[in-house]
């Protein structure tokens, strides 16, 4: 008895550390309450056991880590903020960044980013002082989009994930790294008539210190960054993913920034106008499965079917388009993937008339495939629902590669770096 608790004892010691996580992580990493580290702790000295079923999820942990940074020599550090599950992240770690921090709030994705980086995000980034993020040069960012979006609302600087902007201005005041990226949905152009995107780039850029409500919501020490102002040579273009070799139709801004006193020849609107040189012909065939090869739980209902039905002829009779959209393997391209395609998958369905079955929704793995992530991205981490939330949240991985690819010439090491300093400040 007491060698099979030394067995299990070894093996969740053996499994956390090839995770690449302390105790505290790993208890947040299995969904343990605020004792959950004493709990680890306990396990691995031998005091007690963990239930059966956690002991059974304990044991079927992949500790694979498909892309933990090992590389020794890093041309810049980034930090990755409103991180999701890395795919911001990801092509800059391939060009040679070192990420030397991440936040994310969603346990969940959280789960999804240790399974694929060997790194737990830290939680909500309003709670974290700017004085415990590190140095960095290339500060990487898909603030919430929900306050701006089709989707959503449209509440904006009202919404508290519409403020999430200013943490990122609070950070960049506080460490002027000599570069950002930043990502959003399309509709940010035209929310409030393109204000709230003037108000943005104004404050990047220096223009401008703007002067919120005291009854907007925000952290307290984002409010008191609104008085250090920033200046950043801005611009910012709409992309459409399908352009670089995704077959999705998914069209998002992307605002990239150079801290004028660090890095003062670089002409941003270049680097866009490249970016827009690059056109793709895609094939949605080319990324899914065979129909016959899918697990059948992803064909949709009779019952489900019929309520698609009705209300595509709902909204044809009102004279707009929306409904349930179906595609094939011909199709060039779907649509945008969304956070609530777990809930119907209306927007994005598979005909399946040759083998005599309703359509189906997409397996998580196409759903990486259409947000252009590599075949080794694990995304088993998590159930299929929230999988879909975190793909239809993310980003378009091949945009962002293009992306990278260009500002990394602006991005060259720095002297403090290479001899083990903290990188650049203002």
């Amino acid at each position: 008895m007491l060698d099979q608790l030394q067995s299990l004892s070894n093996t969740i010691r053996q499994k956390r550390e090839a995770l690449g996580l302390n105790q505290r992580e790993f208890a947040e990493f299995l969904g343990m309450g605020p004792s959950g580290e004493r709990t680890i702790s306990g396990w691995e000295r031998g005091e007690h056991r963990p239930s059966n079923s956690k002991a059974e999820l304990i044991h079927s942990l992949d500790v694979n880590i498909p892309f933990r940074n090992n590389r020794r020599n890093h041309t810049f550090r980034f930090i990755d903020l409103f991180a999701g599950i890395g795919g911001i992240r990801l092509p800059f770690q391939e060009v040679g960044g070192k990420c030397v921090f991440t936040s994310e709030w969603d346990k969940f994705s959280k789960k999804t980013y240790a399974s694929n980086f060997g790194e737990l995000p830290d939680g909500d980034i309003t709670t974290i002082p700017t004085a415990d993020i590190p140095k960095h040069d290339v500060l990487l960012a898909g603030f919430p989009c929900q306050a701006f979006s089709q989707a959503g609302l449209k509440q904006g600087f009202n919404d508290t994930r519409g403020t999430m902007f200013f943490e990122i201005q609070r950070i960049l005041a506080a460490h002027r790294p000599k570069a950002f990226l930043l990502e959003n949905v399309k509709q940010l152009k035209g929310h409030d008539c393109g204000r709230t995107l003037q108000t943005i780039l104004s404050t990047l850029r220096g223009e401008t210190v703007p002067e919120i409500p005291s009854d907007i919501p925000m952290s307290e020490e984002a409010r008191r960054g609104l008085g250090t102002k920033l200046d950043y040579n801005v611009d910012f273009r709409v992309l459409r993913a399908n352009n670089f070799g995704v077959p999705q139709k998914r069209e998002r801004i992307y605002i990239i920034g150079f801290e004028r006193g660090l890095v003062p020849d670089v002409d941003v609107g270049a680097i866009f106008d490249e970016l827009e040189t690059l056109q793709s012909k895609t094939r949605l065939g080319d990324i899914l499965e065979a129909n016959g090869d899918v697990d059948p739980k992803y064909t949709i209902s009779d019952r489900l079917l019929a309520g698609h039905e009705r209300r595509l002829k709902e909204h044809k009779a009102k004279g707009n388009g929306f409904g349930f959209s179906l595609f094939n393997t011909e199709s060039p391209y779907c649509n945008t993937i969304s956070a609530r395609y777990y809930k119907d998958g209306s927007e994005i369905l598979i005909g399946q008339s040759e083998l005599g079955r309703n359509p189906r929704k997409l397996t998580p793995r196409e759903c990486a495939r259409i947000q252009g992530f590599p075949e080794e991205f694990n995304v088993n981490a998590v159930s299929d629902a929230q999988a879909y939330k975190q793909f239809g949240n993310s980003v378009s991985v091949p945009v962002i590669r293009e992306i990278a690819n260009l500002m990394l010439p602006h991005l060259a090491e720095t002297p403090a770096i290479k001899n083990g300093g903290t990188g650049n400040s203002g």
